[in-house]
């Protein structure tokens, strides 16, 4: 696993939960340049989540908002049920919900699962 990869991801995901979307497109970003090609779909994916709620709760853009939900749905579908422990479904289930919601977006859904082992 390239260096860096997962304190940015793990980093991503606390900033989505805490509401720091602008930080969390960050830190996001950083994992998707550290990920091998298989995997950069994923990372783009959760990149996308964190700038549609971005453009929801700071910038008021909607139509921004709605195209990086329609990307986020698109990139994240195939890694669903499940990816590094992200409940991915719940995630792509949270987004289609935000869709045509804008500004008032439900909170993404960020279900960690158990550890399988």
């Amino acid at each position: 696993m390239p260096e860096g990869l997962e304190p940015a991801y793990e980093r991503g995901l606390e900033l989505i939960a805490a509401g720091e979307f602008f930080a969390a497109h960050e830190a996001l970003e950083d994992a998707w340049r550290a990920a091998e090609p298989p995997e950069r779909d994923f990372f783009q994916g959760l990149v996308h989540v964190a700038v549609a709620w971005h453009h929801a709760a700071v910038t008021g853009r909607p139509v921004a908002c709605e195209r990086q939900l329609d990307k986020a749905a698109r990139r994240l579908s195939p890694f669903a049920p499940a990816h590094r422990g992200l409940d991915v479904a719940g995630l792509l289930a949270s987004v289609v919900e935000a869709a045509g919601r804008f500004p008032d977006l439900p909170t993404p859904r960020l279900q960690r699962l158990p550890e399988r082992g």
